[in-house]
């Protein structure tokens, strides 16, 4: 594990060398190769060195965010065209894989908290300083007070915890179990906010809708999915009282989902539509997780990787869209299979996955999600089903108001994508429906 980190360290100083743009873009490209050929397949740590290893729920992870960082530098091309700092940029989306990385593959909780809370100022750097709005600076605010309010008792938690079991080395916690409600919250909240749990998920739709491209992908693809990750850590510890508690969570994120879906039904803004529907399959995941059952867990596993390819592929389509009709608004965004047709096509493949429809992973571990739903209590049902109807309601919306009608007065007659952009589309829509092939990694790592 140390040896990939040292690669990418080293990196580094390629960023600032000129025209080593699509240079560092081809060696992360190999990184994520090699690194996808050290696999671990099973579900103890392997890879170990003196404070990282890698176990199956780390491998997924980190396997996304280089991809992810990846697709970024394939996606912020106008960075480089324009001399927006490319330097600068690089090393920001460096950083923030760094952190990524290490926050997934450490096997201390400490270390954990800390990489958690760092790879929170690359993403505000992106969002402040390649946004394209100034109300980017109130996202940021948002951004940051959500996180760090929420997250200041979780190293309480994480400091009580050490007091007890006299070591935070994550294999070594399955012999504590915590019953105390505060020190539960103080351990969980964090990571519901990080989610983000309906309820305090306002930060999202703004750190969305004034990221740059890049922003928006790597908050879809990884940021988010940092919640879930320290939720599948932290449950060997909160098992005891999470049989007690996890009602609550289940119960918001259900009736949450629901909500967040009717309000995606009424966005004018493409970013803002795709940023809600983040919130609610993020609630399907929460709530599949505090069911605490083995389909749970391996469905909010998956569900995490497919929602990360998926969100931000359609954030990538977006951002295709606004840089020929500079507007994200669905008033002007109409009638765009006269305009780009063969983009059409990439927004019917990636909305459909993101109504988990098959053959994407999405729909694999949306079908595990709802059998530990159901499983875990019959009244789940009724919003679930509320949730499946409105998530397909949504996502037909947004591809028929923005491809089919009248084509908005004021653009070119036509325009085509560039083959970077098709690639880019590609890399995000082709592992999501291959994985459905190869999904023991995903369902059966316990």
């Amino acid at each position: 594990m140390l040896k990939l980190l040292m690669a990418l360290v080293f990196l580094t100083p390629l960023c600032f060398m000129q025209n080593m743009w699509w240079m560092v873009q081809s060696i992360l490209f190999l990184l994520t190769l090699v690194f996808m050929g050290a696999s671990v397949s099973n579900s103890f740590f392997g890879n170990i060195s003196y404070f990282l290893g890698c176990d199956v729920i780390s491998f997924g992870l980190i396997l996304l965010s280089l991809w992810i960082c990846v697709l970024m530098i394939t996606a912020s091309e106008s960075v480089v065209r324009v001399q927006n700092y490319s330097g600068f940029f690089l090393l920001m989306v460096l950083m923030l894989l760094i952190l990524l990385y290490c926050t997934f593959s450490t096997t201390n909780l400490f270390m954990f908290y800390l990489f958690f809370e760092s790879s929170l100022i690359p993403t505000l750097f992106l969002i402040l300083g390649w946004g394209y709005q100034p109300e980017r600076l109130q996202a940021g605010m948002y951004l940051l007070f959500y996180t760090l309010l929420a997250s200041l008792p979780l190293l309480v938690g994480i400091f009580y915890i050490y007091k007890f079991n006299d070591s935070l080395y994550i294999p070594l916690l399955y012999s504590l179990n915590v019953s105390q409600f505060l020190i539960y919250l103080s351990l969980i909240f964090a990571f519901l906010v990080k989610m983000p749990m309906f309820l305090v998920h306002l930060w999202l739709p703004k750190a969305h809708v004034e990221a740059p491209v890049s922003g928006s992908m790597i908050l879809a693809g990884v940021l988010l999915k940092l919640g879930g990750y320290g939720l599948l850590r932290i449950f060997k510890v909160l098992s005891l009282s999470g049989l007690s508690f996890n009602f609550i969570w289940v119960g918001i994120s259900l009736v949450g989902g629901v909500l967040v879906s009717l309000m995606c039904l009424r966005q004018t803004d493409l970013k803002a539509l795709i940023a809600y529907s983040s919130v609610a399959h993020m609630g399907i995941v929460l709530g599949g997780l505090m069911t605490l059952t083995y389909w749970g867990f391996c469905g909010s596993f998956m569900l995490m990787i497919a929602h990360g390819l998926c969100s931000s592929g359609l954030f990538c389509l977006a951002n295709i869209s606004y840089e020929r009709l500079g507007s994200r608004s669905l008033l002007i965004n109409k009638g765009l299979m006269n305009f780009m047709p063969s983009m059409t096509l990439w927004w019917f493949l990636l909305s459909s996955c993101n109504m988990a429809a098959p053959p994407s992973l999405n729909l694999l571990s949306e079908i595990s999600l709802l059998n530990s739903m159901v499983a875990w209590s019959w009244v789940t049902m009724l919003m679930l089903s509320f949730l499946s109807f409105f998530s397909a309601a949504y996502t037909l919306y947004i591809y028929s108001y923005s491809q089919h009608g009248k084509i908005y007065s004021g653009v070119y007659s036509c325009s085509m994508g560039y083959t970077r952009e098709y690639l880019l589309l590609f890399l995000h829509w082709f592992p999501l429906n291959l994985l459905i092939l190869k999904s023991e990694p995903c369902m059966l790592w316990l």
